[in-house]
């Protein structure tokens, strides 16, 4: 017996039920039907008879009848590529406004099919986008890439030497007892992201120039290296009238380029902010809670500690390094064997001092 015709006589015997006891809801509740059932069933079959309880073969089933239409799904797509930092629910409002309806659980399901659910997913997506089919990014997709996405932010400096673009910039790490406000200055090297860096307790012109001084120059100069040009912000430090400022006759001495970036806008000074989160998250953050510092000289010996084995053994993941340290990126860059210290000895530290 097919199930239709189950269904059918399971029906007939409902209303024959129902009449012998002479009593509907006893009737219901012994064959499992709901009242409202039973009253359906007992009109049709007063209408139709028999043929009328026969249920009707249905088409096939949708396998997700909750999905939402495709033109719908184009449409949260589109939008969640123009603004990837919305979450569902404005990405569902924004398209009510447009006359899509459509709410913020069909909005998630869409990015879950997509692998779409996180705002760096999307952000990623939005890169992918722009690099594959080349459009033209608007100013709020580019600040939102520079904030979620380092190594975007990185890509805008392009360097095909050594030396050829530095980056410097004044880390504050905080204010220790004892000891006043820390402040470092960090360079990195945007071609191999080698980096030198030197603890102070201020931040003035002289102590940016100072790190230059002392051994970023001196390394280069070892090196064979020429240093011709130096990124950095707009900082008092860094910037001021040429013919007094410090760090500005410095850089003249040495006929080095300097470049500053554009006001508000952390775009192609990514390397050297980067660096600053690696002292702070890797280094500052773990010392700080192990040691008690009672002198600047004191960070600087654990400090240059870890500048060895930042640039020396520490493998870094970014598009241009690939796994190598920055150490081996610069000898393969210059086929050299061996690289001058990086690290300047105290003896040759208090010989420029002295000098």
């Amino acid at each position: 017996m097919t199930t239709v015709s189950q269904s059918t006589k399971r029906k007939l015997s409902l209303l024959q039920l129902a009449e012998e006891l002479g009593n509907v809801s006893k009737a219901c509740q012994i064959m499992g039907y709901h009242r409202d059932t039973f009253y359906e069933v007992q009109k049709a079959f007063k209408v139709g008879g028999v043929a009328a309880l026969v249920e009707q073969r249905r088409g096939p089933r949708n396998p997700h009848p909750n999905r939402v239409p495709e033109d719908v799904e184009r449409q949260i797509l589109e939008l969640s590529l123009q603004k990837p930092t919305y979450g569902s629910q404005r990405i569902a409002n924004e398209l009510r406004l447009q006359g899509v309806d459509v709410g913020p659980s069909g909005v998630r399901g869409v990015w879950l099919r997509h692998e779409l659910e996180t705002r760096y997913k999307r952000l990623m997506r939005l890169e992918a986008e722009a690099r594959e089919q080349t459009v033209v990014l608007s100013e709020d997709q580019i600040r939102l890439l520079e904030r979620h996405s380092p190594e975007f932010r990185m890509r805008h400096v392009e360097t095909r030497a050594p030396g050829e673009l530095l980056n410097q910039d004044t880390f504050y790490w905080g204010t220790l007892k004892g000891v006043g406000k820390i402040y470092v200055q960090v360079v990195v090297d945007a071609f191999c992201s080698l980096a030198f860096a030197k603890v102070y307790t201020s931040k003035m012109p002289i102590t940016a120039a100072d790190l230059l001084y002392d051994r970023v120059l001196p390394f280069y100069e070892a090196l064979g290296v020429p240093v011709k040009a130096v990124l950095t912000d707009n900082g008092r430090e860094f910037s001021g009238r040429p013919e007094q400022h410090p760090y500005e006759l410095l850089l003249a001495l040495h006929d080095i380029e300097h470049r500053t970036t554009k006001v508000r806008s952390p775009r192609t000074n990514g390397f050297v902010e980067r660096m600053n989160r690696t002292l702070l998250d890797e280094h500052f953050r773990i010392k700080g809670r192990e040691k008690w510092y009672d002198s600047a000289e004191e960070i600087q010996r654990d400090l240059d500690s870890f500048l060895e084995f930042y640039n020396l053994k520490r493998s870094h993941q970014g598009y241009r390094l690939k796994g190598r340290t920055p150490a081996q990126a610069l000898r393969e860059a210059l086929d050299r064997k061996k690289l001058p210290p990086i690290i300047p000895k105290e003896e040759e530290t208090d010989a420029r001092e002295a000098a």
